[in-house]
């Protein structure tokens, strides 16, 4: 036997050690690191050059920027000057002659910002001069107010005599007052610009001083005039010149620096805090370069070195610098020097290189991980190929991803392997589906199907044994080749010899061969396998217990191959899933039949509790559906495109059983009240016996008259008379009792009346009373014996009070909105025969209404499934009305679904139809369509669904159905169809 090679030693040895994925994530990431690193090198040395050349190029461009700035801020003053010396204000020889040229002065002030003050000073010793008052601190300093916006300061000498003047004027240059300055002396002959200026034929720039009236250091540009009797003077403080730096320094560190060649003087600085000049007299001391800023101390020490953009390091940091010359005036040469850090000047451009740098560093974190995780899902799919085909041989056939290559060998093998865990998924989802059933006929065909077809028969039949479990029902059949042969015979369980009975006492699948004399009960074998033998797969359906409820027969050919392992282990399973499913919809179908039977129990119990209701909570679930129907066929109009699936026909099934269901809390002398004095017998039976006690009363007052020698024969007419009245009154009062006619207010004052009637009782009213009735007596003292009693009373103990349980409170859990009576009950006598229509009194119209609001209250109690929950609010809404007026909510039409509208439709037809009850008389087709109708109209009921109930010819169906004969007329729908309110 061969030795297996053992890897060279050295570090060769580890790269044979490891597994595929280190290979092949190794290389490109070595590949990966060694272009980024590349690439991201050239980027940096390319970016660096052409950034520190641009840098040259823009230090270039700021030293012409800001020697354009400066010569922007001297050229407008030099031509200013010039234009001036010309002008006629240099010849004029008094402040009147000169105020004429105030508006062009202002308006050149306006406009170059960077002029402090305009003036002439005249060979005369004259004066005069114009200043811009543009802020706070320049108005505070001559007192001006914050109006104020030009200084004109004058001087005249007239024989010896010097006359200043300080006038303010504002901005439409109108006087506004003269500021005194009476030790003021000033004479323009002794000042430097004049001197030099009168020296000089063209524009000269004086050396920095301190100017006269605002002591603050600047420079002036003066020009003699073309007569050469006076100069015209600009003054232009450092402080412009340093603002004027400050506006191109192109960043925050960068230094601009305006100074003398000769001893280095700063004339401007681009930071102006930084530059310090003091004055020394009228001699302005400015500052050294070299004390202003190191870095330009070092240039101006060598300016001829930094002609061209230089480079050099000062501070701990690189700068770019350069020097050139600037000219204030044709005569006065200045220097101008300007460094920018380079960091600065390059932080942009070092920003994108780090950006740059990060973004080959980000390509690299991700490309190392994806490389490696690119190794590791090409090896990866090869072992779960492998784990896959693992778990098939140990029938784990759960779901699992198909691998995503591009290599075609992975590819093919993981193709084949979904393909085969498919096939097996297959019986999974299945007996998933199979679960998931709910129609107890499709379930059985589902699971023959499934079986016939996993067993590759012919044919398959399932038995179910019955409920005494002493026979085998054939429950389903199917067949390959077309449909049965009709209703299979039952298997008795005691034919032991049948092997369909015998798998009943078997665990597993058991494969028989049928001779061509069949077992008993199997005949039909003969209309699809003729004479030939027939190959039996029995499999036995197993519950949860283990018991069996039934057995799943296929028929092969007899000839045919055995089915392999692999398929009866596949029949097997699929059959105790079967099992299971039928197991639970058997269950199911009791349990609905035994709710079913509960609901009809309930209903039925309230229609035999009062024959008022009849059978009305029958009819009512009956007609709903009808017009549901009716809605959900409906191919135009609202309810087109209307439709109530299988859980929504079960919940309005149920609603409209029990609708009703809260009025077995209703009283039944209170539903069955015919007469206004009844409760629970009919108290016109008392009043008929008062009103015989009055007659006899009556009699006997009489007979004592003529015993004690009255006139008989009159006392005879009387008594008639009085006996017809009582007669008469109680035959007004019984009428009044059945309540058929309107009691209008003469009738109830004549009730009244004959109620003030008295009789004698001689017997305690007390004596033989409920508690109850005892307790409401007590509320007031017993009357003395004999006691005179009103033939007619309403008395304290008629009165029932409403007790806490009996309460609704406003904000109640369930939305009622119902006006609750004071008072349970109210048995007065005269005020139950004074109700104006009907017999019954407020108190009672709310008992029987309230039986709405307590089949809300029953059935939100009752556990409902999810597809159940509509069924409080389908049964409890219909008496509310589209318009709000309803009860027990007053929901509008919006609020309701269409089915409890439908069934407020069905409630009121019914009842209007309704043959059956005692207290009324049924009313016909017509007769109801035109009520409903009038209802329409009124916003009672849904208008759409009213004219869909006639359309549709529902309430003609349900007519012949329900109602008898002589009630169906003829009726013209057309006369009800689409009028609204």
């Amino acid at each position: 036997m061969a030795q297996a090679r053992s890897p060279r030693p050295g570090l060769l040895s580890l790269w044979h050690l490891h597994p595929l994925r280190v290979h092949i994530a190794t290389t490109f990431t070595a590949v990966i690191l060694a272009a980024c690193g590349l690439i991201a090198w050239s980027s940096y040395v390319q970016g660096r050059d052409i950034v520190l050349e641009a840098a040259g190029d823009l230090i270039d461009r700021i030293d012409n920027e800001a020697n354009t700035a400066l010569e922007n801020l001297f050229a407008p003053v030099e031509s200013l000057v010039t234009w001036a010396s010309f002008a006629p204000l240099s010849a004029a020889g008094s402040l009147d002659a000169r105020m004429p040229s105030l508006p062009a002065l202002a308006e050149i002030l306006k406009r170059q910002t960077q002029l402090d003050a305009i003036y002439v000073g005249y060979d005369s010793g004259d004066f005069f001069l114009v200043r811009a008052l543009s802020d706070d601190a320049s108005k505070k300093e001559f007192g001006a107010p914050r109006h104020a916006a030009f200084l004109v300061q004058s001087v005249e000498r007239r024989r010896g005599v010097v006359r200043p003047r300080f006038a303010l004027f504002d901005s439409g240059l109108r006087h506004i007052s003269d500021v005194p300055r009476p030790g003021y002396q000033f004479d323009p002959r002794g000042r430097p610009w004049y001197i030099q200026a009168m020296k000089a034929r063209d524009v000269i720039a004086t050396e920095p001083y301190v100017f006269f009236t605002t002591r603050q250091v600047g420079l002036t540009l003066a020009r003699r005039t073309a007569n050469g009797r006076a100069v015209v003077g600009a003054d232009v403080s450092l402080a412009q010149i340093s603002e004027k730096l400050k506006e191109v320094r192109p960043t925050p560190s960068s230094q601009l620096a305006m100074f003398y060649p000769q001893g280095n003087r700063v004339i401007a600085f681009s930071d102006p805090e930084r530059l310090a000049a003091g004055a020394a007299g009228e001699k302005a001391v400015l500052a050294q370069i070299g004390d202003v800023s190191p870095v330009l101390g070092g240039i101006a020490a060598d300016a001829a070195s930094f002609e061209e953009t230089t480079r050099f390091a000062s501070g701990g940091r690189e700068w770019l610098a350069k020097a050139s010359q600037v000219s204030p005036a044709a005569d006065n040469l200045a220097s101008f020097v300007i460094a920018t850090p380079l960091d600065e000047l390059l932080r942009e451009a070092n920003a994108v290189l780090r950006r740059t740098i990060m973004l080959a560093a980000l390509v690299i974190l991700a490309c190392v991980p994806l490389t490696w995780w690119i190794a590791q899902r090409t090896a990866r799919n090869l072992r779960a190929l492998a784990d896959q085909a693992a778990a098939i041989r140990r029938f784990d056939f759960s779901e699992a991803p198909a691998p995503r290559t591009r290599i075609t060998e992975v590819f093919d093998l993981g193709r084949a392997m979904g393909d085969m865990r498919g096939t097996i998924r297959k019986f999974l989802d299945i007996t998933t589906a199979l679960a998931a059933e709910r129609n107890y006929e499709r379930l059985l065909q589902r699971v023959l199907k499934e079986a016939h077809d996993a067993a590759g028969g012919r044919g398959a039949v399932i038995y179910l044994l019955d409920d005494e479990g002493r026979a085998l029902k054939p429950a389903a059949q199917a067949w390959g080749d077309g449909p049965g042969v009709g209703s299979l015979a039952d298997l008795p369980v005691k034919d032991a010899g049948n092997p369909v009975v015998g798998a009943t006492r078997q665990t597993a699948a058991a494969l028989n061969v049928l001779a061509a004399r069949r077992p008993d009960g199997m005949g039909f074998l003969d209309g699809h396998f003729g004479a030939a033998p027939v190959a039996l797969l029995t499999v036995p359906l197993l519950n949860r217990a283990g018991e069996a409820v039934g057995v799943l027969c296929v028929f092969l050919d007899g000839g045919a191959e055995k089915p392999s392992l692999e398929r009866l282990a596949l029949v097997e399973a699929f059959a105790g899933a079967g099992a299971a499913a039928i197991d639970n919809q058997r269950l199911l179908v009791i349990q609905k039949a035994l709710l079913e039977s509960l609901i009809s129990l309930v209903a039925s119990a309230i229609d035999s509790k009062s024959p008022y209701t009849g059978g009305h909570c029958q009819r009512v679930p009956e007609l709903t559906k009808m017009l549901a129907h009716a809605a959900c066929d409906a191919k135009t109009g609202p309810y087109a495109q209307f439709d109530i699936d299988e859980n929504g026909w079960e919940a309005l099934h149920i609603a409209g059983w029990l609708h009703d269901c809260g009025k077995v809390t209703t009283p039944e002398y209170v539903v069955d009240k015919a007469t206004k004095l009844e409760t629970i017998y009919d108290r016109i039976h008392e009043i008929r016996m008062r009103f015989e006690v009055l007659k006899r009363d009556a009699e006997i007052a009489c007979l004592k008259a003529v015993a004690a020698g009255g006139d008989e024969p009159a006392l005879r007419v009387a008594l008639q008379a009085e006996l017809r009245t009582l007669d008469e009154e109680f035959a007004f009062v019984a009428a009044c009792n059945e309540g058929g006619e309107f009691m209008a207010p003469e009738k109830v004052a004549r009730l009244k009346a004959i109620a003030a009637r008295t009789w004698q009782r001689t017997l305690d009213s007390r004596l033989g009373v409920s508690r109850d009735e005892g307790k409401r007596m007590a509320r007031r003292p017993a009357a003395p014996l004999p006691a005179t009693e009103s033939l007619l009373a309403d008395k304290p103990e008629h009165v029932i009070e409403r007790g806490a349980q009996d309460q609704m409170p406003e904000n109640n859990t369930w939305g009622f909105k119902v006006k609750m009576p004071q008072h349970l009950y109210n048995r007065g006598e005269i005020y139950n025969l004074s109700i104006a229509r009907g017999t019954l009194t407020e108190e009672e119209r709310y008992k029987i209404n309230d039986h709405m609001a307590q089949t809300i209250i029953m059935l939100t109690k009752l556990p409902f499934p999810k597809n159940l929950k509509a069924v409080p609010e389908l049964a409890g809404g219909h008496h509310e009305k589209m318009d709000g007026t309803g009860y027990p909510k007053r929901l509008r039409g919006g609020d309701m679904s269409p089915q409890a509208r439908m069934m407020a439709i069905a409630d009121i037809f019914e009842a209007l139809t309704a043959s059956d009850r005692p207290y009324k008389k049924a009313k016909t087709l017509s007769e109801s369509l035109q009520i409903m109708a009038r209802m329409k109209k009124e916003q009672h009921i849904d208008p759409d669904l009213f004219d869909l109930f006639l359309e549709s010819g529902v309430y003609r169906d349900y007519a012949e159905r329900y109602m008898e004969k002589q009630y169906i007329d003829a009726v013209d729908i057309k006369a009800y169809l689409g009028a609204r309110a």
